[in-house]
């Protein structure tokens, strides 16, 4: 799955000569928390946030340095950050260095640049130009959509197997083979052994997640490969229990 397919377009943006006042009515209007802001011609030249109204003159919430620290302040960056409490165009308070994706970059790409920037979106460009944005809600309606529903029409019990048993071997916590799978009218039983109680919850996720399967029974049963210990489903369920109370 690329960009282009979840993306979220055409765009709500502001220019640059936009009043904050502007800007931030779009923003309550169309329930959103960022605008990106676009010249003219489509060109990205910015983007504005509610990050950047929440130091304001007009609401006496300007950042405040003790006498001390303030020395240390150079005379540019104390006009920077005037500018930006008092600005009252959208040029004066947006962030100018954007971080942004191309239309046919993978999800994956995504995520990584959302976890490294530490942003919520990202304006999708083109040869320079604003075609699209990306937020963390078109991924989370992306992952519904992929789940499965639960209404799939009736698959063969054999398929289903087959499709759990091939996404366990793929798995490197359960190559050793030996976790058995049956599956009847879509229920599946997971049965053999595991030797490590958090394989447990990961088989069953796995079969959970294949599609048709209606309902798991986790009859697996926990070794202890040091010491040798065997632990029964119900007793490791308990014994679960008491770890987290």
């Amino acid at each position: 799955m690329l960009v282009e397919d979840i993306m979220s377009a055409p765009v709500v943006s502001v220019p640059p000569s936009a009043s904050i006042g502007e800007a931030a009515g779009l923003m309550l209007a169309h329930r959103i928390s960022g605008l990106p802001v676009v010249t003219s011609d489509g060109k990205l030249v910015g983007m504005v946030s509610e990050g950047d109204f929440l130091r304001r003159g007009e609401l006496g919430t300007e950042r405040k340095r003790s006498a001390w620290l303030e020395f240390f302040v150079s005379p540019g960056k104390s006009a920077d950050e005037y500018v930006r409490t008092h600005g009252r165009t959208v040029q004066e308070v947006m962030t100018g260095d954007v971080i942004t994706i191309r239309r046919k970059a993978a999800l994956d790409e995504v995520v990584e640049a959302m976890s490294t920037h530490h942003v919520k979106r990202l304006p999708v460009v083109d040869n320079g130009k604003l075609v699209g944005i990306i937020s963390r809600s078109d991924l989370l309606r992306a992952v519904t959509r992929a789940l499965p529903t639960g209404d799939v029409a009736a698959t063969n019990d054999q398929r289903i197997r087959t499709a759990i048993l091939d996404e366990l071997a793929g798995q490197r916590w359960s190559r050793h083979g030996l976790i058995r799978v049956d599956v009847q009218n879509g229920k599946v039983e997971l049965s053999g052994t595991i030797l490590d109680e958090r394989e447990r919850k990961a088989a069953c996720v796995a079969a959970e997640n294949t599609p048709g399967v209606q309902s798991v029974s986790d009859q697996l049963v926990w070794v202890e490969p040091m010491s040798g210990i065997v632990m029964l489903p119900e007793e490791a369920h308990a014994a679960e229990s008491d770890a987290k109370s």
